[in-house]
């Protein structure tokens, strides 16, 4: 009985493990890595219950990823472990595009979107959401899914997921 009241209470509440899942696959890097989230996400939280959360960074400093739900309305921080010999302005992404870059992939257009390694590959098709430039994340509709994935700009017409860039 104590197990259904729980059950119950828990519904309509956001499951704060996948948000988790949600921010290690956004950062390519485990909780508690470097790179990763510092902790999990506070699991007391009673976030209402978000059909699509966007993730983006907090700062260009890449120190905290911001979790955020339009509707219902809510946002938070999870900080990231830094390296330790980082400083703030020091640390900057390799594949951050630059300020005004050209875009290479435009809203509306087809897209092919790559995964893989060593003995496996992945790919699917989708239509771009967003623009982007090289190496800028965009939300892509894929058929037949209920929401739409993340990917990395990689070409006009390609893209990656994040966490698996060449």
């Amino acid at each position: 009985m104590i197990a259904l009241a729980l059950a119950l209470a828990a519904a309509g509440h956001q499951d704060t493990a996948a948000l988790d899942r949600a921010v290690a696959a956004f950062t390519g890097r485990a909780i508690g890595d470097e790179g990763g989230a510092r902790a999990v996400v506070d699991p007391r939280l009673r976030l209402a219950t978000c059909p699509m959360v966007a993730m983006s960074w907090r700062t260009e400093a890449h120190d905290a990823v911001v979790v955020a739900c339009s509707g219902p309305d809510w946002r938070l921080f999870v900080p990231v472990r830094m390296p330790a010999q980082a400083t703030v302005f020091a640390r900057t992404p390799a594949a951050a595009p630059a300020v005004g870059a050209e875009k290479i992939i435009k809203r509306g257009d087809p897209l092919l979107i790559e995964a893989g390694s060593d003995g496996f590959s992945i790919t699917r098709e989708g239509i771009a959401m967003a623009d982007a430039a090289q190496g800028q994340r965009l939300m892509v509709r894929v058929e037949g899914a209920k929401m739409p994935v993340q990917a990395v700009a990689m070409a006009p017409g390609r893209a990656t997921l994040p966490g698996w860039a060449e």
